[in-house]
């Protein structure tokens, strides 16, 4: 039999082939199974479309799969919250129930859950497939909401294709992406925010806290109701406007989806929705996330699997989504759920501990995304570097387009926390940023929420610390907020400008927002000052934020004007580890950096091909708070003197401390 692609391209690989093949035909043998040789993994995944709470012509239909339920009622507003009769669901087979109500039975914005009851109980429980869910202001009680507009959205865009070369994503929370003290909406987003990310050109938007959570502070991760927008920000009509808005921008939306484990609340949740602790969970030991105090799913489970690849289905259909980051896929790829594991051998990735089944579900989940979508995009969140992740399927991998390189931040936290100016290695930034997988895309960042939330830092933050509060105003500044500015712009300039696939900032980061994200709670008087975006200071041109806000944009139109950014291939043409300077090629491009604090370089010469180069770009602007140190009407001529073996000649450069400039050969 011939060789997997993903094993001819790494044949470091080559002793785990039998794993490779063994997961890829149990993916194709589970895939046989649901469809039974018929239909299509589309045709499978639209449960949301039988489940749940339908109108019809004549009335109304509510099913649900409740397999260890006696008796089950809807219970609501229009029955007073009690058993009746005719509210009472019937059991069909497989524990699938069922009740058709005339349309009088109830009405748009009317509260109702279901009454379930099983051998020796019974609870109120949310629908497993409720589309919209509400909380009580007062009461804080959630339940499910009859939702049915006399005008439902009509959407502008039925098909958007996004632009992916390269891929520029701004991760953002719909709650605190306004300055006020409070929870924003779909609609101040949409007014407010999006604009802004149409400047600043970022093609790709990904939110954060879509699927309903009964803990705001959570930041969506626990999730209940998977099928619900979440309420807290608005109606179902007013996130599609923003969706398709953003598209008549040209901009995509992904949504950060939580399929990775789910919150333990039974009566929001579906902790113990029929009664059984594993109706959609493991049993035993592993129904319990030990770090994440949530359920993990059972992927074996046909009915789960259902349940989960409808749920991805869903949000494309029903909301056009262009996509999904897959959170928390490590805690999914391993039994272990990768705590205390190292993965620094292969054989860390093809022994007992993996999970052959959730390792199955992500496959056919995203085999079924892009047939529901050819243009869908699937951002893989995973730490452990399991190789094949974001291959194509039929080439033996998972099936991703994209994975986080969760690396990188962690290296520039370390670099900055523990690593003294002067002993910052160039070259070896370069070589963290581009030691990837040749065969797998991946979102390169510098930082996004996670080093934003409270008990982590910023980079901003780690680099100048308290005198941001006082000292951010232009000529005001200090050596050390001169020193973060500098390299604030420095480490988000060397990682975009490496990428093989895209890059990724979350909203506020690229101005250097002064706060940490902390969400309304007890121990902070549930106050939702540091759950904002103070927009304000990015708008004052009096202070320095402002300047890096225009610094990021910049930046961000300028890769978005090299043609076929991703496919020029990235060469280091020069490291010089006691200069700090490291310098790389890509297509008629040439990047130089000079991390060194305590030196300028004059006439300072990089190898490069022999031309004509001209200054582009540099991070000394003084409209980006540097201090224009680079004479950009200067033409550069390379000079063969002294004679280099590799053929190269000597491009021959000023070099101010803390700068990044960017040359372009002429033609």
């Amino acid at each position: 039999m011939e060789k997997l692609p993903i094993i001819k391209s790494d044949p470091y690989l080559e002793p785990y082939e039998a794993a490779i093949m063994g997961r890829y035909e149990y993916f194709r043998d589970m895939e046989r199974r649901l469809l039974k040789e018929n239909g299509s993994l589309s045709d499978f995944a639209s449960g949301y479309l039988y489940f749940g709470l339908h109108r019809l012509t004549d009335g109304w239909v509510f099913r649900e799969w409740a397999p260890n339920a006696t008796a089950i009622y809807l219970i609501g507003d229009f029955n007073n919250w009690t058993r009746h009769p005719d509210y009472q669901l019937k059991k069909l087979q497989n524990g699938i129930w069922e009740v058709k109500l005339p349309e009088f039975a109830m009405a748009h914005t009317q509260l109702y859950k279901l009454l379930v009851e099983w051998e020796g109980g019974s609870g109120e429980r949310i629908p497993a497939w409720a589309r919209r869910v509400v909380q009580d202001e007062t009461t804080k009680i959630f339940s499910a909401q009859v939702w049915n507009p006399i005008r439902p959205y009509s959407f502008k865009h039925k098909i958007f294709r996004p632009t992916t070369d390269p891929l520029l994503i701004y991760e953002c929370h719909i709650g605190m992406s306004g300055s006020e003290e409070k929870v924003s909406s779909y609609t101040e987003f949409r007014m407010n925010v999006l604009p802004r990310i149409v400047r600043a050109g970022y093609n790709c938007i990904q939110i954060m806290a879509i699927q309903e959570h009964p803990y705001y502070g959570s930041f969506g991760y626990h999730v209940s109701n998977f099928f619900a927008a979440s309420s807290r920000f608005g109606t179902p009509e007013e996130l599609k406007q923003l969706i398709d808005e953003a598209h008549d921008n040209g901009v995509a939306v992904i949504m950060d989806i939580v399929h990775s484990h789910a919150v333990k609340n039974e009566v929001e949740g579906l902790g113990r929705f029929d009664g059984t602790p594993y109706q959609y969970f493991h049993g035993g030991a592993r129904r319990e996330h030990p770090a994440w105090d949530s359920l993990c799913f059972d992927y074996a489970k046909p009915a789960v699997i259902h349940f989960l690849l409808s749920n991805c289905k869903f949000w494309l259909e029903e909301y056009k989504f262009d996509g999904f980051r897959f959170d928390g896929i490590t805690s999914m790829l391993y039994r272990s759920h990768g705590l205390g594991e190292d993965f620094n051998d292969y054989s860390a990735y093809y022994n007992i501990n993996q999970d052959g089944d959730a390792i199955c579900y992500l496959t056919l989940a995203n085999k079924l995304i892009h047939e529901v979508n050819p243009n869908a995009i699937t951002i893989a969140e995973e730490v452990s570097g399991m190789p094949g992740l974001a291959a194509a399927v039929n080439d033996g991998g998972i099936g991703f387009d994209y994975r986080m390189a969760m690396g990188i931040p962690d290296f520039w936290i370390k670099y900055i926390k523990e690593i003294r100016d002067e002993d910052w290695k160039a070259g070896h930034i370069f070589w963290e940023l581009t030691n990837r997988r040749s065969d797998e895309k991946t979102i390169s960042y510098a930082e996004s929420h996670d080093q934003a939330l409270v008990g982590d830092k910023t980079i901003i933050f780690r680099l100048i610390d308290a005198e941001m509060y006082w000292h951010m105003q232009k000529g005001d500044s200090t050596l050390t907020v001169d020193r973060g500015v500098a390299l604030h712009k420095m480490i988000r300039l060397i990682t975009a400008t490496t990428i093989n696939g895209g890059y990724l900032n979350f909203m506020g980061n690229e101005f250097g927002h002064p706060e940490w994200i902390d969400f309304p709670r007890e121990g902070n008087g549930w106050s939702h000052k540091y759950a904002r975006r103070q927009w304000e200071l990015v708008d004052n041109e009096r202070f320095l934020y402002h300047d890096l806000g225009v610094f990021d944009r910049d930046m961000i139109h300028f890769i978005r004007s090299i043609d076929n950014f991703n496919q020029l291939p990235v060469y280091q043409i020069w490291d010089r580890e006691g200069d700090q300077v490291v310098a790389f090629e890509r297509g008629d491009y040439v990047f130089v950096f000079n991390f060194n604090g305590q030196k300028s370089f004059t006439d300072y010469g990089i190898l490069a091909d022999q031309g004509e180069y001209t200054t582009v770009f540099n991070s000394d602007r003084g409209t980006y708070g540097g201090f224009d140190r680079i004479d950009e009407s200067i033409v550069h001529l390379t000079i063969p003197k002294p004679l280099h073996e590799s053929g190269k000649e000597w491009l021959m450069l000023y070099l101010p401390s803390r700068t990044a400039v960017i040359l372009k050969k002429q033609k």
